[in-house]
C-alpha cells in the first residue's frame, strides 16, 4: 500500500493600525504648543537604545509572568497567592491577573483556598526538556510502539481538550496527519475519555456540555448518559477506546496518566486503522498502554 494518509482534525488560533495620526495630533515637523524645544526629550519618550512598552518597577510583563511561572513550578506546591506575589516580586493584583490568564491558557492550575499549582502546558514544557533524558519519557514511549507497531501519542489535559506533546509514527506504510501541539476533543477520543473517566461526573458534565457533545463522526457519543455509562467502562477496565468516533478509519486505545494528586494530567495512546487493526486487536494493546501511562506518572 502505498503512503496513504489518515486524517486527523483538531483545532489551533491571530488588528493592525493605518499610521494615520489622531485627530488633534500634530502634523510632521510642527511642534505643538509647549512642546519640549528640540533635542529634550519629552516624558515618558524612551531614550535610543531602550524598547517603549509597559513597565513598572516590578519588570515587563513578560519577566513578571517568568517570574510568576517559576515561583508556580517552585517544589511545595500549589502555593498560595500571597507567597507567589512575594516570591516573585510582584503586587498581588497584577500576580492575580497574570496567574488568571496563565490558567486560561494552561500553565497554572487554579487549586482551591486561592492556591495555584503547575497546569498541563507547564507540565508539558517539563516532559519536552525531560525527554532528553535517557531511561525517560522517550523511552517509555518508544518502547510501546515497539510493542504494539502502531503510533503512539502523549497528550496533556487543558480545559476542553488534550493537547499532543509527544508523536511517535509506526514503521507501517501510511502517516496520521496528528502533529505535537494539536488539541483533540475530550469526549470523542480514547486519551480524552480516559482524562474523563478520572475526574468528577460535575466537571464532566461542565467540560461536555449539559445538552450532550457535539457530534463528529456517526460512532460519537452525543449524549450525556451515553457519554457516562461509557466512562463508566472505562472505569472499570483501567483503558479507553475510540473506534471511529473522532475519525472515520481510525481507532485508538488511551489510558490516562495521574498527576501526583490522583487527578488525570493527560494520558497515552496507540493509533489504528481499521482497515489493518481490528477492535479486538486493538483491545489487545490495552496492558501495554496502561503500564506506559503508569511509567510515566512520576515524569509529569
Amino acid at each position: 500500500m502505498r503512503g496513504d494518509t489518515v486524517s486527523m482534525h483538531g483545532t489551533d488560533g491571530i488588528g493592525a493600525t493605518d499610521g494615520t495620526p489622531p485627530p488633534g495630533t500634530a502634523s510632521p515637523g510642527t511642534a505643538p504648543r509647549g512642546a519640549p524645544s528640540a533635542g529634550t526629550p519629552s516624558p515618558g519618550t524612551p531614550t535610543p537604545g531602550t524598547r517603549a512598552g509597559r513597565t513598572s518597577a516590578a519588570g515587563t510583563a513578560l519577566e513578571k509572568s517568568m517570574r510568576i511561572l517559576e515561583a508556580v513550578a517552585a517544589p511545595g506546591g500549589p502555593h498560595r497567592l500571597t507567597d507567589l506575589a512575594a516570591a516573585a516580586g510582584v503586587p498581588k493584583s497584577s500576580t492575580h491577573r497574570i496567574l488568571a490568564s496563565l490558567a486560561e491558557q494552561g500553565y497554572v492550575r487554579a487549586e482551591t483556598e486561592s492556591r495555584y499549582g503547575a497546569g498541563p502546558r507547564l507540565r508539558g514544557l517539563s516532559a519536552l526538556v525531560a525527554g532528553g533524558e535517557p531511561e525517560s519519557i522517550g523511552r517509555i514511549l518508544d518502547g510501546l510502539r515497539a510493542a504494539t507497531g502502531q503510533t503512539v501519542h502523549l497528550a496533556l489535559h487543558s480545559g476542553r481538550t488534550v493537547t499532543y506533546i509527544r508523536k511517535l509514527e509506526s514503521d507501517r506504510p501510511f502517516r496520521t496527519a496528528s502533529r505535537v501541539g494539536m488539541r483533540m476533543p475530550l469526549h470523542c477520543t480514547a486519551i480524552g475519555k480516559a482524562v474523563l473517566a478520572g475526574l468528577p461526573t460535575a466537571e464532566v458534565r461542565a467540560l461536555t456540555g449539559a445538552a450532550g457533545p457535539a457530534g463528529r463522526t456517526p460512532n460519537t457519543l452525543t449524549t450525556a448518559a451515553a457519554l457516562e455509562a461509557e466512562l463508566a467502562r472505562v472505569r472499570a477496565r483501567g483503558f479507553a477506546v475510540d473506534d471511529e468516533e473522532n475519525e472515520p478509519t481510525i481507532r485508538c486505545v488511551g489510558a490516562a496518566v495521574p498527576g501526583p494528586d490522583g487527578r488525570p494530567v493527560g494520558g497515552v495512546s496507540v493509533t489504528t486503522v481499521t482497515f489493518l487493526t481490528g477492535r479486538e486487536e486493538l483491545e489487545s494493546y490495552a496492558p501495554a498502554v496502561r503500564a506506559a501511562a503508569e511509567a510515566l506518572a512520576p515524569l509529569l
